[in-house]
């Protein structure tokens, strides 16, 4: 593809980024570069015919330059699994499987670790064990307490998946002690009330950290990378405090670990730690805090999602390497372009967890939104074309943008058409919401696709039939996206109602009281962005304070001593809908609570089952059941979702060329961008 070419061609002289790719020597073996691709489920463990399908995911991250990958998490037992079927590695038969998947890295020059991971209570299965019968608040069974006879059993089961893994060609195993799955239950008094030789004392709770780590590099020896993921930071009430963090790393140095991985919250804690809305490198000061205290090799963690991050980091010494999980599926290309100077065409991971930790967590495959064929190596592929055409797309949004850069990498002629004076579509509404700066990135990424790939685009030019007759077009693409949805109230004709487009646009002005009409992801947004001046992501102290967390490290789990507070709002706002289900109810799985959190800590007052009657001088005249209620607003902002723009399909269909409908012109649910690129993808990879 051209990409591939300008960035072997037009890379600089001198070594961009030295300390990112700086190679890293840990006496046996020597990691090419200092980027690690951090641990990631994807789902293909448990599908027919997956580990195939694995082997390509992983061998083009090899092919794009990462230093070392550690795969997603494989159970050492049964009782370990996070599902009934998840994969577990504990026979000699099973060690073929995950051949193919080395067999693979190290033909492109790579390294891979196996993560060890057993669930404890965190497993979404009633054969659950952990050391203490506390039920987890994320899973509804409550697991067995472990006897004894099963901890030192489960040691075992830890170190026979070592070894198994060391067969398979594995260059080391990661062990994972974070999260708050089954080492770090052990390791915390929260969630361990034994009595007996693996409770009680901070000593006695890390014996089984301490002894599957011994056991391990007793069986398969010197010359093997074990990496331990260490949580340095809990998050949740009743986690270990510091001086606990420092005396186990140090413990775990003596044991034999190769080097530290940063474990950064537990999945039940209530602070965000990878979402979008977390400012990018937000954990590293905990890394460089441990940096001090042990002689291992760090690796810094979260929300780390490009090279200039990561060159930062490493560059201050706050750690020796650092972990990319999700900069992986967006881009398997980000170290090569990043060592060919070309951080600019590296389509970033905007943080957004919509088809990654979403869909893992939905037990469905995992894959990328800004780019869908990740997971998909071996069935979304867009090979060169043996028919060129000549493609008009009509709208730069989401969908039309990844339809031209995909169909221009094939071959074909595409010329793109936008109404407005930019690129982007609803992205360029996005980004204007705080803690969604990240689609800038998306925005730029293919901006700098259509240059490199001599796509033609017409902005300010609103497409119609007629142009068809200055210049001719084998087949055109309609991506005209959505219109906001009327809502027929009495006296909603008024100036004071708006459409949320209207208000991002800054086409209208908004006063100090606003009903939002509409509580999905839309009016959660809105909600937000009337309410917070300056967005917390680009301002890490103030991400902190709002959400608690104590980077002086004073108190346990490193959460302040008290919770924060309501901001002062800048607005008083309502959010209201029509349903009667819980506000928020259709958010992401795994983000969901984040959003609904912010705007409760804004102040911003939810209604559900609301009837709106009508909107005068006094205000918005609600009812709920049987109660009427007069909100008095000064601006009333349409969020009751949206309808496709389908003005221009008619007069298309009728030029008689093939017309193809892909975004929210085709599907208008939910702005959903997810799809929108991946229709853009799979229509371009077939036309």
């Amino acid at each position: 593809m051209l990409e591939a070419q300008i960035i072997t061609t037009q890379g600089s002289t001198n070594t961009p980024y030295p300390h990112m790719l700086s190679p890293l020597d840990l006496g046996f073996t020597t990691l090419k570069n200092r980027v690690l691709m951090g641990s990631m489920h994807t789902g293909l463990e448990e599908e027919k015919g997956g580990f195939e399908k694995l082997a390509a995911f992983y061998r083009e991250r090899a092919e794009g330059g990462v230093g070392l990958i550690v795969t997603g998490g494989i159970s050492p037992n049964l009782r370990g699994r996070l599902a009934p079927h998840a994969s577990q590695l504990s026979f000699p038969w099973q060690v073929s499987k995950h051949q193919i998947v080395t067999d693979a890295v190290h033909q492109a020059d790579g390294k891979i670790c196996m993560q060890i991971l057993h669930a404890g209570r965190y497993g979404y299965h009633p054969f659950t064990l952990a050391p203490s019968a506390i039920k987890a608040p994320i899973t509804p069974f409550t697991p067995w307490a472990m006897a004894s006879w099963q901890v030192r059993r489960t040691i075992g089961a830890y170190v026979r998946c070592a070894r198994l893994a060391k067969e398979a060609g594995y260059d080391g195993v990661e062990i994972m002690g974070s999260e708050g799955y089954l080492i770090n239950q052990f390791i915390c008094a929260r969630t361990n009330k034994r009595s007996d030789e693996w409770g009680g004392s901070f000593e006695n709770r890390c014996q089984f950290a301490l002894e599957i780590v011994k056991g391990i590099r007793a069986k398969v020896g010197r010359d093997f990378i074990i990496i331990f993921r260490l949580s340095m930071l809990d998050l949740v009430d009743h986690g270990s405090n510091w001086e606990e963090v420092v005396q186990l790393a140090k413990w775990l140095e003596q044991a034999g670990v190769t080097i530290i991985n940063t474990g950064i919250g537990w999945h039940e804690a209530r602070i965000p730690t990878i979402v979008t809305s977390v400012p990018r490198g937000a954990f590293a000061w905990v890394t460089e805090k441990l940096k001090q205290e042990v002689s291992v090799p760090l690796v810094a963690t979260n929300r780390i999602n490009m090279p200039e991050v990561a060159e930062t980091i490493l560059a201050s010494g706050q750690a020796d390497m650092v972990s990319m999980a999700r900069p992986f599926l967006a881009d398997p290309e980000l170290v090569n372009k990043a060592a060919a100077d070309r951080a600019d065409l590296i389509n970033t991971c905007i943080g957004c967890n919509q088809a990654c930790l979403d869909h893992t967590f939905s037990m469905k495959r995992a894959t990328c939104l800004v780019n869908p064929r990740a997971c998909f190596e071996t069935e979304l592929n867009f090979v060169p074309i043996h028919i060129k055409k000549r493609l008009a797309v009509i709208g730069a949004g989401p969908a039309g943008m990844a339809f031209a850069v995909y169909a221009a990498q094939r071959g074909h002629e595409v010329v793109v058409f936008e109404a407005r004076s930019e690129l982007g579509g609803q992205f360029n509404l996005a980004r204007k919401i705080p803690g969604k700066e990240e689609f800038d990135e998306t925005i730029r990424y293919f901006d700098t696709q259509f240059k490199a790939l001599g796509i033609t685009l017409k902005l300010n030019t609103r497409f119609t039939p007629e142009r068809l007759q200055q210049e001719s077009f084998d087949e055109l693409i309609l991506a005209t996206g959505v219109i906001p949805r009327k809502v027929e109230v009495p006296g909603f004709d008024s100036s004071k109602v708006v459409t949320y487009q209207q208000v991002l646009r800054g086409e209208v002005e908004v006063g100090h009281k606003v009903a939002l009409i509409g509580a999905g992801g839309i009016g959660f947004d809105m909600a937000h962005y009337l309410c917070e001046s300056v967005s917390s992501t680009v301002n890490p102290d103030v991400w902190y304070r709002q959400w608690g967390v104590d980077t002086s490290y004073q108190h346990r789990g490193g959460l302040m001593d008290t919770v924060p507070g309501e901001h002062a709002p800048l607005r008083k706002v309502y959010l209201l809908q029509r349903k009667t289900s819980k506000i928020g109810q259709g958010l992401g799985k795994t983000s969901g609570w984040v959003h609904r959190s912010v705007i409760r800590k804004h102040g911003v007052i939810t209604k559900t089952g609301v009837t709106y009657e009508k909107l005068d001088e006094q205000g918005l005249h609600i009812r709920i059941g049987e109660v009427t209620e007069i909100l008095a607003v000064d601006t009333v902002v349409l969020c009751a979702g949206q309808e496709s723009n389908r003005e221009l399909e008619q007069g298309l269909r009728a030029t008689g060329l093939p017309v193809h409908l892909i975004g929210g012109v085709d599907v208008a649910a939910e702005l959903d961008a997810k799809r929108a690129i991946r229709q853009g993808a799979e229509l371009a990879a077939k036309i």
